[in-house]
């Protein structure tokens, strides 16, 4: 597991693209950068998620009930629900290559969203798309 987060500008993800300097900083601080082999169960549908990740490279395949249901890339995250509403996982998330990841635990993530109101604002309009891209699915 190596930590390279200063190697690219966290400034750059559109998730922290709205922060300051003094922001991005924090996150810095919160986040860790792990590196991941292909085939690694990164989180387990049922299991109560302990960890928000976002994907800085490679991808990673998306189950529920034991199907794929969609691929992950890079610019994409996964995790947030569940450290959201502490309900368990709602997917099960596999590497399918390397991976580098950003990963915020729950107290961390908590933090970030109290200290950086434009991180929470992001979320809620992200997870406002994919609930009407969920909507769209189930209604055609």
């Amino acid at each position: 597991m190596a930590t390279h987060v200063k190697e690219f500008d966290l400034g750059d993800i559109w998730l922290f693209s709205a922060c300051s300097a003094s922001q991005l900083r924090t996150i810095r601080k919160a986040v860790e950068e792990i590196d991941v082999p292909p085939g690694r169960v990164l989180c387990e549908e049922g299991t109560v998620g302990r960890e928000f990740f976002f994907i800085v490279e490679g991808t990673a395949a998306v189950k529920r009930n034991g199907r794929k249901s969609a691929v992950l890339t890079p610019g994409q995250y996964f995790g947030e629900l569940s450290l959201l509403d502490r309900k368990p996982r709602s997917a099960t998330v596999v590497s399918d290559t390397e991976m580098k990841l950003l990963v915020l635990e729950q107290r961390r993530f908590n933090g970030l969203l109290d200290a950086i109101p434009a991180l929470s604002h992001k979320l809620l309009v992200a997870m406002a798309s994919r609930l009407r891209e969920a909507d769209a699915r189930a209604f055609h």
